[in-house]
């Protein structure tokens, strides 16, 4: 190309990769099929720290979470604040405009960290008691009087689904379009744009659209949304009393009927982005922008939707871990060889030196991810041979984990497991690929489990982190949080 391309990366909040239906999957995703069709899929994309503030830091800054000083949500570990060298930072040093629209997770809320501008809908966080998102207050200048956004009764991490309570105009999915459109419609002719269209959505609630949400409850009473997968040994999940209880609940057995209404809305709700993506991809073609645009589709993690009795994220469950990526190069980049499916095991830190690659500027020194252009051209090249992904403490300290996965196999650690709780967890995913079957516990696999078990502790060794002592994994259960020593530059400004 003569002239550096656009950029339009989106991103979606908690969505799954099995849900696309150009891969089988079970939300309706046409528009978003339309764009795979041109690009390359990657079947095999993992979230290294799957949760919203830890996996944004490293899609933003191409680093690892150790890297990133963000080892999840929780106990010990630091906001998204402190950023340098951002996506946005780099390529606005390289003469493009950036623009963030919707979800960005920041801390302070308003920080740009590399953006020009940012237009926010931050699912009624408040950090600061003077902050109101952009969309709030849009949605209380348009909405009815006295209707507020939560009025539908369901909080931000609940298993609880029901459409939602304002017409479809008026949900944050339509605004984040809306508002991505506008600023497509204004910006400056004569620089190329980086645009962050950020849903937050389908992390729950699951509130779509009324359309969407009945169409696909029908789809799901027909079968065309699968049962959670519960595995033989998701038993330690299956909580009673008042645990099980909480309309928020982490864990636990749900009927059939509340899975079945939650999975609905959350298919709902990608089929209502699903939707709004076409909208966007409209106005790329009519104001004759499509073919000179780098479209990078991604979701920072997936959320469990019941599977073995748990729900959101944070797990190396392949319904938390494994996320959708799509990547379609811009017109004059794009060959007839180019691979339409990988398999290569990739992450999200390869986004930002993928687009950096793309268009033409030089990556900083430090990132940990890799450019996939290679592999959407199919180059004989060297690639990693497996993903390392990590979570801290976050709703109990059972569920810390660090996890390997080449996209065949996965090995699962639990450091902080109790003596006698599951300490290591081995999963063949091309034989199961919703882990319902834990081969460690398994003699014939003793072999395989310590060759993974050893491979995991080469990676952790280099920290001294007290994660590996004599090259062997070292149980955490009586020790203090893990803190990585970047974490002291991602705190947040007095």
């Amino acid at each position: 190309m003569t002239t550096p391309p656009n950029v339009l990366l989106i991103v979606t909040d908690q969505q799954r990769w099995d849900s696309l239906s150009c891969e089988g999957g079970f939300a309706p995703t046409a528009h978003l099929d339309h764009l795979a069709a041109a690009g390359t899929r990657f079947r095999s994309a993992y979230s290294c720290t799957p949760s919203c503030t830890a996996a944004r830091a490293s899609l933003l800054t191409g680093r690892d979470p150790w890297g990133t000083g963000i080892l999840g949500m929780g106990l010990g570990q630091p906001p998204l604040a402190g950023l340098t060298g951002t996506l946005p930072e780099v390529l606005g040093a390289a003469g493009y405009q950036t623009h963030g629209v919707g979800k960005m997770h920041f801390t302070p809320q308003r920080a740009r960290y590399g953006f020009d501008e940012t237009v926010l809908d931050e699912s009624l966080r408040v950090q600061d008691e003077r902050f109101v998102s952009d969309y709030t207050a849009w949605f209380e200048r348009n909405a009815p009087a006295d209707v507020r956004q939560g009025d539908h009764g369901v909080d931000v991490n609940s298993w609880m689904a029901r459409p939602s309570h304002v017409p479809e105009h008026l949900h944050p999915s339509t605004w984040t379009a809306t508002e991505s459109i506008r600023f497509l419609e204004r910006r400056d002719p004569t620089r190329p744009f980086f645009l962050m269209t950020s849903f937050a959505r389908p992390h729950s609630p699951y509130d779509p659209p009324a359309f969407h949400y009945d169409h696909n409850l029908e789809r799901a009473r027909a079968g065309m949304i699968p049962d959670a997968a519960v595995g033989d040994w998701a038993r330690l999940h299956d909580v009673d009393g008042v645990e099980r209880a909480d309309v928020n609940a982490w864990r636990g057995r749900r009927s059939d009927d509340e899975i079945r209404r939650a999975r609905a809305g959350y298919a709902g709700l990608i089929h209502h982005i699903d939707d709004q993506i076409g909208r966007l991809m409209r106005v790329l073609r009519d104001r004759r922008l499509d073919d000179d645009t780098l479209i990078v589709f991604v979701s920072d993690h997936g959320d469990m939707l019941g599977d073995h009795h748990l729900w959101r994220k944070t797990y190396a469950y392949e319904g938390s871990a494994h996320v959708p990526l799509l990547v379609r190069l811009p017109a004059a980049l794009r060959t007839p060889a180019d691979a339409r499916t990988a398999d290569e095991p990739v992450c999200l830190q390869d986004v930002m030196p993928t687009v950096l690659d793309v268009c033409g500027v030089d990556a900083p020194a430090g990132i940990d991810g890799r450019s996939v252009l290679p592999l959407i051209r199919g180059e004989d090249i060297a690639w990693r041979e497996v993903v390392h992904g990590e979570h801290a403490t976050c709703y109990d300290p059972s569920q810390e984990m660090q996890y390997l996965t080449d996209g065949r196999w996965k090995f699962v650690w639990f450091p902080r497991n109790a003596p006698g709780a599951p300490q290591e967890q081995l999963f063949d995913l091309a034989a199961d690929p919703y882990e319902r079957h834990d081969l460690a516990v398994r003699a014939e696999y003793a072999a395989d489990v310590r060759q993974w078990r050893g491979r995991l502790a080469e990676i952790l060794a280099p920290r001294q982190s007290g994660l590996v002592e004599r090259g062997r994994l070292v149980p955490q259960h009586d020790r203090p949080p893990l803190v990585s020593p970047a974490a002291a530059h991602r705190r947040a400004p007095v």
